[in-house]
């Protein structure tokens, strides 16, 4: 092996190592805590490789042997003891590894200059990684052994399973809480955001308890407010929490504070309502056991002047007051609070404490709520999507996490929108699943009546708060008479018919773009409005694993490609399959058929095939129809099931495709016979062009985390997994757990592959477009551009009855490949939403197309 980094070469380190080094590694920290494979195992990888790079410290060592290991945890924390000015732009954060050999496991320490592996989700839990470059690295304000550094690491296949049985070699990574191995924080944060309470830390075990307070001088809320600048001591407070802020992190690199939390609190009494901040290490110690509604008592607290520019939440109660020139602190030390919960049963009425209120809405009231109002709701969730990350600032490592939920109640044929950021409460956030009971307080009304599509959703706020089933048993607001008439209609909502049209995951492409492209640079906040078709490429490399961006190119559309959905046309239906079976399908007539599709959606990209195929559209009955698809502002549309190709009218099953394809017609809705559909096409530009491009971008391929699918409850924790981020530890899969691509897509369309090519006719791109939502329009098929398809959001709607007019997947596919070839050689604005999926796949779907006629 080699020593090498500009630094002295390193010296042999093999085997046979004199009795001094032996002694120390034996020995370990007090107490010994090293351990060793026996002579008669295995002998460890890891073991062999610290051996030979412990008296090397700071400099890398190429292994000569490499051996597979796998990945078992990703811990992040905040980066301290790196010498800032030795590496440019050096990361805010770091991460710990944790991997395993078979024999022991060992808890390693990533060079910063491989964060991007983690950033990017590559190097992640459940993978198989060769470590070919490490170091060692010794944290100078503990004592013990120094730590395993992974300078250089290729990140393989993800593993079917793990085991977790083997020990830690070092038994000090063992011990509870767990603490990170460089720097002198006491804690891991969340992976993927710092809102979310993360590890073992992060207490739950305060309860309420009878306390006796007769003897305790309490003081008003506004009595506190005229005195507290002339008190040194200040008497206790007693309260109810009304609203609870999410976590917020304030920690750098140069500030010396252990767990820089912070949490708001806004309490009350009869007399007003004021913020309370509860700083530092009591985040973890209390956090998780203050709920709103609980009654406290605060004693040994301190007051300031509030900070100005912070707007308290209004209460629900329009006659109360709200005090806002003080604020309290809550701090571990100088003084340290004093914080007890007063049972609900030792609450007397003489203390005329306010009650937990909530502004409850229906879905049929929202429609009249102003932009900006605060309300609640309560109701059933239909849809479920993945969990996305936004950036907070440019250039910044901290990103929010949100989703977007569909909640209905019963009032509505249209569900409520809700874009749901984390309210540091990890237990519901990842355990959401449609069919769920749930109830979100604090939200705030996002409208836009001036575009079409009218924007009209709802966004969670500092103080939203969860609840899901079960948590609202014995509240006051279950006897609210809008929440009873909503349980009631949730009873009847619950059984299996209702349940498969619940979906879950996917892209969804929201919010809305408006109308015109003026309307569209009005409604964003970026630093430049369009993207030149050269940096896109750059913009896709800078995403973060779940990041989603949006973005505007310009360009021309030049070749369209239908991809229809094939397990569409699958005569059983899997989701049925799934449910009677404890195992998924896994025929090999369904994984060649998805193999095949793989292979063509790649292909595609160097055939120069110029001839457009031919396809059927059938008429279909009624029973046959399946209503998937609607929009804000659109009345349902009917969208058949696919008929196979044996099914098909005028069809032999043995008749060559490309022969049924020319033979094929399609029947018009209406009952007027329509041309031969046409799956692809392309321009003459892009046959003149296709060859003298200086760059190709390809990113039209579609991945199964990109489509919607059907819920199924038997499988809730597989697909509740599947949407979530990636865990911060391994997690063993359940035996015999399905594929995502096993489960039905929530709609039946199938997608397209589109090709635009820049104005300067030297780079193209291709992307998807997902027709997961069409307007009225598609039940008279008056599709004339491609632009109607593109103006309505995606909402999954049950499964259709009566004789709505039909338009068939192919028959809506060869309308939109029409529209485009009106495009023509037309200079367009397309806006692209991107997405790092994870694990090298990048999704990026065509949202939108601006034509001159609507730039304006």
């Amino acid at each position: 092996m080699s020593g090498k980094s500009g630094q002295p070469e390193a010296g042999p380190s093999h085997a046979g190592q004199d009795q001094r080094r032996r002694e120390r590694d034996r020995a370990g920290v007090s107490g010994g805590v090293i351990r060793r494979a026996g002579a008669q195992g295995p002998r460890s990888w890891i073991q062999k490789v610290f051996e030979q790079i412990i008296d090397t410290p700071r400099q890398w060592v190429s292994l000569s042997e490499v051996v597979p290991v796998a990945v078992l945890a990703v811990q992040r924390y905040l980066l301290e003891d790196e010498p800032r000015d030795m590496l440019p732009k050096l990361p805010l954060y770091c991460y710990d590894v944790t991997i395993s050999d078979g024999v022991y496991q060992e808890k390693c320490y990533l060079d910063p200059r491989l964060n991007s592996l983690v950033y990017k989700n590559i190097l992640k839990v459940g993978k198989e990684v060769r470590i070919t470059r490490v170091s060692c690295v010794y944290n100078e304000k503990r004592i013990g052994q120094g730590t395993l550094c992974i300078n250089k690491v290729h990140c393989g296949e993800t593993l079917k399973a793990i085991s977790l049985e083997t020990p830690f070699r070092n038994r000090a990574h063992e011990q509870k809480p767990e603490r990170p191995l460089r720097g002198g924080k006491s804690h891991y944060m969340a992976l993927w955001n710092n809102e979310d309470p993360y590890g073992d830390i992060w207490l739950t075990s305060k309860r309420a308890k009878e306390y006796n307070l007769s003897t305790i001088k309490i003081i008003s809320l506004s009595h506190l407010e005229m005195t507290w600048s002339t008190r040194k001591n200040f008497p206790a407070l007693l309260v109810r929490i009304l609203y609870k802020s999410k976590l917020r992190y304030y920690g750098k690199p140069d500030k010396k504070i252990t767990e820089p939390y912070q949490t708001f609190l806004e309490v009350a009494d009869s007399s007003g309502m004021v913020s309370v901040i509860m700083w530092n290490a009591l985040c973890p110690e209390w956090y998780k056991s203050l709920q709103v509604g609980l009654v406290l008592l605060l004693r040994h607290y301190t007051v300031k002047k509030s900070y100005p520019f912070r707007m308290q939440p209004p209460p629900v109660d329009p006659q109360m007051k709200i005090i806002s020139k003080i604020e309290i602190c809550l701090n571990l030390q100088d003084p340290p609070a004093n914080i007890k919960i007063i049972p609900e049963t030792q609450v007397q009425s003489e203390w005329r404490l306010p009650q937990l209120n909530h502004r409850f809405v229906t879905r049929s009231e929202l429609d009249n709520l102003p932009e900006n109002h605060l309300c609640d709701v309560i109701g059933i969730l239909v849809f479920v999507g993945r969990v996305q990350r936004l950036k907070k600032k440019e250039n910044s490592e901290d990103f929010w996490t949100y989703r977007w939920i569909h909640i209905a109640d019963g009032t509505s044929e249209q569900p409520f929108i809700v874009e749901l950021f984390s309210t540091s409460q990890p237990e519901i956030f990842e355990n959401l699943y449609p069919m769920t009971y749930v109830l979100c307080t604090q939200l705030k009304v996002v409208r836009n009546n001036d575009q079409v599509p009218k924007l009209l959703y709802l966004t969670t706020t500092n103080e939203s708060q969860m609840c899901i089933t079960g948590g609202q048993k014995g509240q006051p607001y279950a006897y609210d008479v809008k929440v009873k008439n909503i349980t009631q209609w949730i009873k009847t909502k619950t059984d299996a018919g209702e349940m498969k049209n619940t979906v879950f995951g996917g892209y969804y492409p929201y919010p809305p773009v408006p109308e015109t492209f003026s309307k569209y640079s009005s409604s964003v906040k970026v630093e430049s409005l369009l993207t030149a078709i050269s940096e896109v490429r750059k913009e896709i490399e800078d995403l973060q694993y779940r990041e989603q961006k949006r973005i505007a190119i310009q360009g021309i559309i030049t070749v369209i490609k239908y991809i229809p959905d094939r397990r569409a046309t699958e005569s059983a239906s899997t989701s049925e399959t799934l449910r009677n079976a404890n195992l998924p399908i896994t025929s090999q007539a369904a994984r060649g058929e998805s193999q095949s599709q793989e292979r063509d959606g790649k292909r595609h990209h160097h055939d120069g095939d110029p001839v457009s195929s031919q396809t059927t559209s059938s008429s279909l009955s009624p029973s046959k129809k399946k209503r998937v698809l609607q929009g804000p502002d659109a009345k349902v549309v009917a969208v058949p099931q696919p008929e196979t190709s044996s099914q098909a009218k005028g069809n032999k099953p043995d008749m060559p495709s490309t022969v049924r394809r020319q033979e094929s017609t399609s029947t018009h809705p209406l009952g007027k016979a329509r041309k031969p559909i046409s799956d692809k096409w392309e321009s003459q530009l892009w046959r003149e062009k296709r060859f003298r491009l200086i760059d190709h971008l390809h990113y039209s391929h579609i991945y199964p985390e990109s489509i919607p699918r059907r819920f199924i409850f038997e499988h809730r924790e597989f697909l509740t997994q599947q949407y979530n981020t990636q865990p911060s530890k391994y997690i063993p899969p359940e035996e015999g757990s399905p594929k995502l691509e096993d489960f039905k897509s929530a709609c039946s369309l199938g997608h397209f592959e589109v090709t635009i090519l820049g104005l300067n006719h030297e780079i193209a791109i291709d992307v998807a477009f997902l027709p997961m939502y069409c307007p009225e329009d598609v039940q008279t098929s008056q599709i004339d551009t491609l632009l109607t398809c593109m103006n309505y959001s995606c909402v999954f709607p049950p499964e259709a009855t009566g004789n709505d007019r039909l338009l068939g997947p192919r028959a809506l596919a060869g309308d939109i490949i029409k529209a485009v070839t009106e495009l023509n050689r037309v200079h367009i604005i397309g806006i692209l939403d991107i997405c790092n999926l994870g694990d090298d796949k990048i999704e990026v779907c065509l949202q939108k197309i601006y034509t001159p006629e609507n730039i304006y």
